[in-house]
């Protein structure tokens, strides 16, 4: 939901950017009159992709697939939704897998030979906070670790979107300098802002912070707090 006063964020993000800056132009300067042979502590600044969370292509085949394995075809980032073994009384098993292209959005299946090989995504994850969307449905984050603002398509949320509230932090999964998709928390915390009156041993729907509307007990009230499953859309309890 669009914040009125986003233009107050921005000047407070881009405030926390040039303090971060600053921060690291300085380190920088120290590192250069260090004793030779000293770690630079400004490692991290140079190169993101150095981090833990940066992944390598990794060459893997047929035995190897899961769920939610991302890998890449025709230079494009593929996602396995699900995946069947079938056993033949002669000759290798087959292997199907569904996939989602997560910059097109459109989902394929394959058939592959026992052993056939893949080779895993270059992907970088990333947290990042949201701030705000506008009416174009793009949504604003900010990076958790350089303060930047990261403009990102509603789509890559995988219909979540409505579930991203205000100050959320989520993992943003990058590849080759593209977002390509949004991950949230497995549970996160809303206010609910319209439900009906008390409804005793009976479920009824309520709106919560994000926008989203979700079924939760009848004595939930306005302006409660509560814990929700943001995959499944359930109401898991009084936060």
């Amino acid at each position: 939901h669009s914040q009125p006063n986003h233009r107050y964020r921005i000047i407070f993000f881009n405030m926390m950017r040039f303090t971060f800056l600053f921060l690291t132009s300085l380190i920088a300067s120290s590192t250069a009159f260090a004793p030779p042979g000293a770690s630079s502590t400004t490692a991290f600044v140079k190169s993101r992709f150095s981090s833990p969370t940066a992944l390598s292509m990794v060459a893997i085949d047929t035995s190897d697939i899961k769920n939610g394995l991302t890998v890449e075809i025709d230079g494009e980032p593929y996602k396995v939704l699900n995946f069947s073994i079938m056993k033949q009384a002669r000759g290798a098993a087959k292997t199907t897998i569904k996939f989602k292209n997560l910059m097109r959005g459109n989902t394929i299946e394959n058939t592959y030979r026992s052993g056939e090989k893949f080779e895993t995504a270059m992907i970088e994850k990333s947290t990042a906070q949201f701030t705000y969307k506008d009416e174009s449905e793009n949504f604003f984050f900010m990076d958790s670790q350089t303060f930047e603002e990261i403009v990102v398509d509603g789509k890559m949320a995988d219909g979540k979107d409505d579930m991203i509230d205000e100050g959320m932090e989520v993992t943003l999964v990058n590849f080759k300098g593209n977002v390509i998709e949004i991950v949230l928390p497995k549970s996160a915390t809303y206010t609910v802002t319209e439900t009906a009156p008390n409804m005793e041993g009976k479920d009824k729907p309520a709106t919560l912070s994000s926008g989203a509307v979700i079924s939760v007990p009848g004595y939930v009230e306005v302006g409660e707090s509560i814990k929700v499953d943001t995959d499944k859309r359930e109401f898991l309890g009084r936060a």
